[in-house]
């Protein structure tokens, strides 16, 4: 009998949706077809004062403080054994009791896929929200396409991958950490893929926008650029993203007056290791309808 694909889960939490946090755990835990490790990582919280418990068998990890989404979800990896990786945020669930499996057959069909994302449902079946579609033209959610960022809800991949990218973007703490991802991801000479025939539940929840929100979003686009683009496409990106905020919310002065403040600090602080895109990459990006200067 062959073997049962091996899969480490990561599920990052702070804590505030328990009952959540157990429906997920549980979705992946009745996953048939594939073997599963998985960790709860409690940031700024521990996991193992669950109320409702989490199910016997899972791993928790409690960090002391909150060290921010990409690096808290780093922080799981090398607690979870298995050649793929999912990341499941402490909200979602997977509806399909075949999903992983699904997942892993799709990404050993085609090698030239490095990373998953499936499409995101409501589950109250109330339309979900456009932007869970990770391409800019979004079209039918349920076709199936290239990307160039992921909404990082539900991803899969290759551990190996995940590795070689060097894992989410630590410094980041909150915004365009999937874009990061992805962009190395395609720089391995793979793909990344929306996977609209899968699917991942996930509750519809503006993210608060306040000035905290803006700064960030302003810093981690200028550290997305300094981090991952040749040096001739790095004006080219952020200017392009100046363009677009400065139109969005060109009657929001209090918005735009935080947006530049992190815009700034993008270029005044250290954005962490910089790998910028080959050339081929940029190429092979631009060909599949995305070049990375928008």
């Amino acid at each position: 009998m062959a073997e049962l694909p091996a899969v480490a889960v990561v599920v990052l939490t702070q804590g505030a949706r328990p009952v959540e946090l157990r429906r997920g755990v549980e979705s992946v835990l009745a996953q048939e077809g594939v073997g599963t490790d998985i960790v709860v990582v409690g940031n700024g919280w521990d996991p193992a004062t669950a109320d409702p418990a989490l199910p016997d068998g899972v791993h928790v990890l409690a960090l002391p403080e909150n060290v921010g989404i990409p690096a808290g979800r780093n922080a799981g990896v090398p607690l979870v054994h298995g050649e793929w990786l999912f990341f499941l945020d402490d909200d979602a669930d997977i509806p399909s009791r075949t999903f992983l499996a699904d997942a892993i057959a799709k990404l050993r069909a085609d090698p030239g896929i490095g990373m998953l994302q499936p499409r995101l449902r409501v589950p109250d079946g109330t339309p979900s929200p456009r932007r869970w579609i990770p391409r800019i033209r979004k079209g039918d959610p349920e076709r199936s396409s290239n990307v160039f960022a992921v909404l990082e809800a539900a991803v899969v991949l290759p551990r190996a991958v995940f590795e070689q990218a060097g894992g989410w973007a630590d410094p980041f703490f909150y915004a365009h950490e999937g874009i990061d991802l992805a962009w190395k991801v395609w720089d391995q000479g793979k793909r990344v893929w929306y996977a609209g025939d899968l699917v991942a539940e996930h509750p519809s929840v503006s993210p608060t926008r306040h000035s905290y929100y803006y700064r960030l979003n302003a810093r981690n686009r200028v550290w997305l650029a300094r981090r991952n683009l040749p040096a001739v496409l790095i004006p080219l990106y952020v200017g392009s993203w100046t363009g677009i905020q400065l139109l969005r919310w060109f009657r929001k002065p209090a918005v735009l007056r935080a947006w530049f403040g992190g815009w700034a600090e993008g270029w005044r602080t250290d954005p962490g290791e910089r790998r910028p895109l080959r050339w081929r990459t940029v190429a092979r990006m631009t060909a599949a309808g995305r070049p990375p200067i928008v």
